[in-house]
């Protein structure tokens, strides 16, 4: 038995994460817009104890061309901070995350809209933080086009001072008056139940990583492998000192897309079925999105990925691409189904103690302190890792049997942030 216990997180996207879920004969094809489904998938990740469910955002679809159903399909569905809100009244202890661009928002009114997620759920909300990185997104809100990485942090940065200065009181009777925004009131909701809602991340560049240090809660991240997710997390706790914070600050959670069965056979059955499903126009597309590479068609499929500029995108998720094109010496067919499957995320197919193998050896390895999981299709495959890998992982006394207490900190074992001033 061990005191140190991992945190799972269950996030949710409609059909499921492989790029091919909507075409899988027992996933629900309108899930994107059934709340009647959503409220199942978060019971089921409650009553499995999961520490949170966690909705991704991006406001545009996710495909210029929108003949291409395989990605269609994923943008339709709620608005996620409303998703939550329904969610909340049906649950009663897991958190509440969601992703809201400080690229396109303001920060008052994202602070009072998370607030108030946060007092309707009794103190379970959270917030990922995002820049943004698509230029479909970028051309819905008026843009000229994508702003340039380092412009959209330094943006972010200022944002998540104001919007934590209003939860926690640090504006002062003068508001805040900045570069890209200015504040004059406080917000009119009392202190978060949880002093605040948790604040979440995902960005891995050098500039996403030191905003990190500065303000995140929980980092969700991307790793192949226990050498890159090892590395990430040495760096990014390394990096806590410098802002005044301790390691156990910040839980990092790499995502984890588990396919997972009674015997490894019929999990690499159950794998093999998904791939097959995949075809080529649309691994290849997503695996342009992703790389921020419009012709990647104009190279033989069967050939090596190209030299590629840095994008001005998702600059930490191309490099892990181009490294493991690099590393397993993958054709670009082969890269773009294998990167279909869970978008550069960490695969593992097997039992549930295969599973759980995996997940301890990183875990106990120090690369990471829990798990954001992608079940490959919804409900199949989050009902599988609930039913056998949760009970492994209680088993080896590495996962909770009851939650810890009715917040979202009290699940994440996160302090409550200070509170300068009254609310």
């Amino acid at each position: 038995m061990t005191a140190r216990q991992m945190k799972l997180g269950a996030f949710l996207w409609a059909t499921g994460h492989h790029i091919a879920a909507w075409r899988h004969p027992k996933a629900h094809i309108t899930a994107g817009t059934d709340i009647d489904h959503y409220i199942a998938l978060a019971r089921t990740a409650e009553a499995a104890k999961f520490d949170m469910i966690f909705c991704e955002d991006a406001a545009g679809l996710r495909e210029a061309n929108i003949g291409i159903a395989s990605q269609t399909s994923r943008s339709i569905g709620f608005e996620p901070i409303s998703l939550l809100s329904a969610l909340a009244v049906q649950t009663s202890r897991i958190g509440l995350v969601s992703t809201a661009s400080t690229s396109y928002n303001e920060p008052y009114g994202l602070a009072r809209t998370f607030l108030s997620l946060d007092h309707l759920s009794g103190g379970r909300a959270g917030w990922n933080l995002v820049t943004s990185a698509s230029p479909i997104e970028a051309a819905n809100f008026g843009s000229t086009g994508l702003k340039p990485h380092a412009d959209r942090y330094e943006r972010a940065r200022e944002f998540a001072e104001v919007v934590t200065g209003l939860w926690n009181g640090k504006l002062g009777a003068s508001g805040h008056d900045g570069q890209s925004f200015s504040v004059r009131d406080p917000l009119d909701l009392p202190r978060s139940p949880q002093g605040a809602p948790v604040m979440v991340q995902a960005g891995a560049s050098d500039v996403g990583r030191d905003l990190a240090a500065r303000t995140a809660d929980v980092v969700f991240t991307a790793a192949q492998t226990f050498e890159e997710a090892k590395a990430f997390y040495d760096d990014l706790k390394g990096r806590l000192a410098a802002y005044g914070r301790e390691p156990d600050d910040i839980k990092i959670m790499p995502g984890v897309a588990p396919v997972v069965a009674e015997t490894e056979a019929e999990a690499r059955e159950k794998y093999e079925e998904l791939q097959e499903l995949i075809p080529d126009d649309v691994g290849v597309a997503l695996l342009s999105s992703y790389l921020s590479i419009s012709d990647l068609w104009r190279y033989p499929i069967d050939g090596p990925l190209p030299d590629l500029p840095e994008s001005e995108g998702m600059k930490s998720r191309q490099a892990l691409v181009i490294e493991q094109s690099r590393r397993d010496g993958l054709s670009i067919r082969q890269l773009a189904r294998h990167f279909a499957g869970a978008r550069g995320h960490w695969r593992i197919v097997g039992t549930a103690a295969q599973v759980a193998d995996e997940l301890q050896a990183r875990f106990e390895g120090g690369a990471a302190d829990g798990f954001n999981v992608m079940p490959s299709y919804f409900p199949g495959e989050l009902d599988a890792f609930a039913t056998l890998v949760v009970p492994e992982l209680q088993r080896r006394g590495l996962f909770r049997k009851e939650y810890d207490g009715r917040t979202l900190r009290d699940q994440l074992g996160l302090k409550q942030p200070v509170n300068c001033g009254a609310a």
